[in-house]
């Protein structure tokens, strides 16, 4: 990126993935950023953290997407010596799909130059695919290590001198008009530019109409006699009876961690302390996502929680004020086009120092 004429004054509201990723390139690019949370600088609270998420490229019907995924896609392979740390690991992503819809899929791959190319069931007996589907598989895709990506941007940032971490300063609101951001403890600060990526919490600060949605997820050790196999294995979605399942190997001593779109519900906030998730996490065993799974070990039951766009039902960038944002975070997405997101709001901050 390309460095602005004049540095801007960015303030980003939230230290998950959009926050920390899109205050390393502003800082690149040259602008002074102050990064709040209301927690730690990363917080292992904000829905972002977690031990990995996938990365793929495809949006089958969506070439124009695609192509900007790829885009997001190098830029984590970029960011890698960056900051100083392998967070990428290229083990592939295999998306199971009904066979008659095979043809179509793989031409909206080839339309937008992503190689793919089909994988039988046989070939991942351990990976539970929809009657009557077929793999097909990303070779250039893989998973970030979430967590490993968080710390190393936080480290990155705490040694930049154009950028000021201030761990453990909730904001109270975010002027849209003015972009004057209060703090819970009576403090005011301005910025040319004024980012909120605080996930669920957004929606507190800014008018950014948004969703909040609560899932379970399921971390697994898998048996002896499989450990071998899981060391080679892709991440993979679209599994499960219901075609609704993903599936995260275990990479770099992380565990093996099970999600399905049919246990996430609407949330009205982000405390779920008295919640019982052991049903959900029968659900989720019950969708046959992996075979054998009695097999496994269960080391943890979890929640996490995400925002989407009210009207799109997925991650949103959103212009709420003259130089405020607001970015819905969801799920695995989020980080998928974080890289997007952060070009976008240095463009933006440019335009503002101008």
């Amino acid at each position: 990126m390309t460095t602005a004429a004049a540095p801007a004054r960015v303030v980003i509201v939230g230290a998950g993935i959009t926050g920390l990723l899109t205050a390393v390139e502003c800082a690149l690019a040259g602008h002074r950023v102050t990064v709040l949370d209301r927690g730690p600088i990363p917080n292992p609270e904000s829905s972002s953290y977690d031990q990995h998420r996938a990365i793929r490229t495809l949006v089958p019907g969506d070439p124009d997407a695609t192509r900007r995924l790829v885009g997001a896609h190098r830029r984590w392979r970029e960011l890698e010596p960056v900051l100083g740390a392998r967070f990428y690991r290229r083990v592939g992503v295999v998306t199971a799909w009904p066979r008659e819809r095979l043809a179509a899929v793989t031409a909206s791959a080839a339309d937008a130059g992503v190689a793919v190319r089909p994988v039988e069931p046989a070939a991942l007996p351990h990976l539970g695919f929809p009657t009557g589907s077929v793999g097909l598989r990303e070779a250039q895709a893989g998973v970030l290590l979430a967590e490993r990506v968080l710390r190393a941007a936080a480290r990155w940032l705490a040694g930049h001198p154009a950028v000021t971490l201030r761990p453990y300063r909730a904001v109270a609101s975010v002027a849209a008009d003015s972009g004057r951001v209060k703090l819970a403890d009576g403090d005011v600060l301005g910025g040319d530019l004024v980012l909120v990526a605080a996930g669920p919490w957004s929606r507190e600060l800014v008018e950014h109409p948004v969703e909040l949605h609560r899932q379970t997820m399921v971390y697994l050790r898998p048996p002896r006699r499989l450990a071998r196999w899981w060391r080679t294995a892709p991440a993979a979605g679209g599994l499960g009876t219901d075609g609704r399942a993903w599936v995260l190997p275990p990479v770099d001593g992380t565990l093996l961690k099970i999600s399905s779109d049919a246990v996430r519900r609407e949330a009205a906030d982000t405390d779920c302390a008295d919640e019982d998730q052991a049903p959900w996490a029968e659900r989720l065993a019950e969708s046959a996502v992996l075979p054998e799974l009695d097999s496994y070990t269960v080391v943890a039951v979890r929640a996490c929680h995400y925002a989407t766009d009210a009207a799109t039902g997925g991650a949103h960038l959103a212009r709420v004020g003259p130089a405020v944002w607001s970015r819905a975070a969801c799920g695995g997405s989020g980080f998928a086009a974080a890289p997007l997101v952060a070009a976008r709001i240095v463009d933006a901050a440019r335009g503002a120092a101008a």
